[in-house]
């Protein structure tokens, strides 16, 4: 069973960063593509940002390239997600996921199997 947890969300200015941690637990981290995803008001679950196994490759979703980066360290079972240049647009609920078994970078939300609860990014205009 593994267990993740988000923290690092909160209130922020338009322009403002913050940075998302997401710690698990269990003993399948180091084997686990890990991902961020988000869910805003009234509209669907959508991906964010995702990175491999082993951290050495990352994907993110076309509106937060450039403004946000993916990272993880297998030694702390943590994936983190360095959020800048923040927009009111980004406001939402952050989720990590994790998909054991998988080597590479994975976008779909499907092939994630644990879930976090969830952390609050709010950026105000």
């Amino acid at each position: 069973q593994v267990q993740l947890v988000e923290s690092g969300g909160g209130l922020v200015q338009a322009g403002g960063s913050l940075r998302l941690s997401c710690a698990a637990s269990g003993r399948t981290f180091s084997n686990s593509a890990m991902g961020w995803f988000r869910q805003a008001p009234g509209k669907e679950r959508e991906f964010v940002a995702a990175i491999s196994r082993s951290g050495r490759s990352t994907n993110s979703a076309d509106s937060v390239k450039g403004r946000f980066a993916i990272s993880r360290d297998n030694a702390k079972n943590t994936v983190y997600l360095q959020m800048i240049s923040l927009k009111p647009e980004n406001t939402a609920v952050y989720y990590c996921a994790s998909a054991p078994g998988y080597t590479a970078v994975v976008v779909t939300p499907n092939a994630y199997n644990y879930w976090g609860q969830g952390t609050q990014v709010t950026v105000s205009s």
